[in-house]
């Protein structure tokens, strides 16, 4: 399995990339959501990537955060989710707007994304949720907390004090304020959830 390449990006025309390691030019597909944090052609990328292998070829996914590249493998997961559909998906959405998507169960903001119709975004729903909770504490723990945002440092809290995903995620942005740090994202979420409760 090739996890990791750095080299020099020798094309990028999305969604395929071409990269230089070690005389050897490497083609990816990468999401859209890569390309804002990809250099101009020349520069120098370091990609976590991820290998489908098929009967017909070997494809090689690029992603520019070891979060994307393991929400791109949850996905794989999912019953109908094929490599497309999934590079699909993170081109519609960056990780934290599906995340928040499935932590809500936004179906239509799922909906709008090219090639997921109802059914498969309802099932998206309900067989990423405990997922996605298993990949960001597996993904905080790889790269440390500073991969998280404010919010989802708040969230993750909030889960860890027993509140549930959903409510958690929903206080925290109804809390959510332009520069507000983890401490008063879950003071404010705390308010807001017991509010909810009385």
């Amino acid at each position: 399995m090739i996890g990791w390449i750095s080299g020099k990006l020798l094309r990028k025309q999305p969604p395929q990339l071409l990269v230089e390691v070690g005389g050897v030019g490497y083609e990816l597909e990468a999401p859209m959501t890569a390309f804002y944090n990809l250099p101009d052609p020349g520069g120098m990328v370091s990609l976590h990537t991820h290998l489908v292998i098929r009967d017909d070829a070997h494809l090689l996914f690029g992603f520019t955060d070891l979060r994307q590249r393991d929400l791109f493998r949850t996905l794989l997961k999912i019953t109908g989710v094929g490599p497309r559909v999934a590079l699909a998906i993170l081109s519609g959405l960056t990780a934290d707007d599906l995340v928040a998507c499935i932590s809500v169960g936004d179906v239509a903001q799922l909906t709008r994304v090219p090639g997921i119709g109802r059914k498969t975004a309802e099932r998206l729903v309900i067989e990423l949720r405990d997922r996605l909770d298993a990949t960001a504490e597996s993904a905080a723990t790889l790269t440390g907390s500073s991969a998280l945002t404010p919010e989802q440092d708040a969230v993750s809290a909030l889960v860890a004090l027993g509140y549930k995903s959903t409510a958690a995620t929903a206080a925290v942005r109804a809390a959510a304020s332009a520069g507000a740090s983890v401490e008063e994202l879950i003071r404010g979420a705390l308010k807001e959830l017991s509010g909810e409760r009385t």
